[in-house]
């Protein structure tokens, strides 16, 4: 495992810096998103924004902490971080418009909202990829995630590394799922995405976007069925208090992007630059790990509730759905094609 964390850690101060070089740089007036003093030089002090949309207790706010006491390290106190969790900056919509202005610094941005602005993203919901979650982690060395991040820098913003929620699975009223035919008509809570709707359509089932603060009350009074959900929300939310029949599909991973203003960054002088960059990459590694074991933790927790907990042991019923996707979005995105073809067992 360290020698794993070593590597990752090599390969995303790597691809860091080459997709901070290829969005560009420059040092010349402090942020217009942080209150800083003391010029255009490193000595100058600065206190940053970051938002998301989680929880305080999400493995997101979790990297976002870890981030604020790296930053706080390496500049001998200099960088400070306020974060805003749970929305409390406007919808994620909201959010990234101030990440690209420069009036929020950081933040994490999930991949499901990030697929509605540039296509690419939607590679990380090609169904059954992964195995597990930390297959799925894995996956960020691949050149197409990292070309995924390189996108962002033609929108203000940079991608620097993701951050998992961990894989998606089937939380269930009524009985545990081992086919797309178990399905067929339910109503199932997803994140509003082109790949993940196109998935359930696909299932036969009936996809039903929703907000996650009303996904409590719509299950209890039966307007869904069931939820495509991570254990992580699962349990912070506490769904099993309703839905007892969880399977565990893996059937897609839920990551989200880390990302730096651009118009933030630009404004750093060099060696102020760095310490982001590296600060953030420490976090974000930090993150894959952590995030592998709160799933097991999350999962442990589920059981002492008493959920039905069952594994998917006929996926192959789900084969022709998944290839169907994998043709249909590999033919008009090139990056995503590249994504299935390195990830794909």
């Amino acid at each position: 495992m360290k020698k794993r964390i070593f590597t990752l850690l090599c390969f995303a101060s790597l691809a860091l810096s080459l997709v901070v070089t290829a969005c560009g740089s420059k040092a010349d007036a402090p942020p217009a998103g942080a209150s800083a003093q003391g010029g255009n030089n490193s000595s100058a002090t600065y206190t940053f924004k970051y938002t998301h949309v989680a929880q305080p207790t999400h493995i997101a706010n979790k990297v976002a902490e870890k981030f604020k006491q790296e930053l706080d390290t390496r500049s001998n106190g200099r960088m400070k971080l306020d974060i805003f969790p749970a929305s409390q900056l406007g919808s994620e919509k909201d959010m990234y418009q101030q990440i690209q202005a420069g009036a929020i610094d950081f933040g994490s941005i999930t991949n499901a909202y990030l697929s509605t602005r540039s296509e690419s993203f939607n590679g990380w919901f090609m169904p059954f990829l992964f195995s597990d979650l930390e297959s799925a982690t894995k996956s960020v060395q691949t050149e197409a995630s990292q070309n995924m991040l390189k996108e962002l820098g033609k929108q203000g913003t940079i991608g620097v590394g993701y951050v998992f929620s961990g894989n998606r699975h089937i939380l269930m009223k009524d009985g545990a799922i081992q086919s797309p035919e178990q399905l067929q008509g339910k109503k199932i809570r997803i994140i509003g995405s082109p790949a993940i709707q196109d998935f359930w359509k696909a299932v036969g089932a009936g996809p039903t976007p929703m907000p996650l603060p009303e996904v409590y009350t719509a299950l209890q009074t039966g307007v869904i069925d069931g939820i495509d959900i991570d254990l992580d929300a699962l349990v912070t939310q506490k769904y099993y208090e309703i839905a007892k029949d969880l399977t565990l599909t893996n059937h897609m991973t839920f990551p989200s992007v880390a990302l730096i203003s651009k118009s933030t960054y630009d404004k750093l002088p060099t060696d102020d630059q760095k310490i982001v960059t590296d600060a953030f990459a420490s976090a974000i590694i930090w993150g894959l790990t952590e995030s592998i074991t709160m799933e097991k933790n999350n999962l442990e927790e589920l059981k002492k509730q008493g959920v039905n907990v069952m594994e998917l042991t006929k996926k192959d019923t789900f084969i022709p759905i998944s290839e169907e996707l994998y043709k249909q979005y590999g033919e008009k995105n090139g990056i995503i094609k590249d994504f299935i073809t390195a990830n794909k067992k």
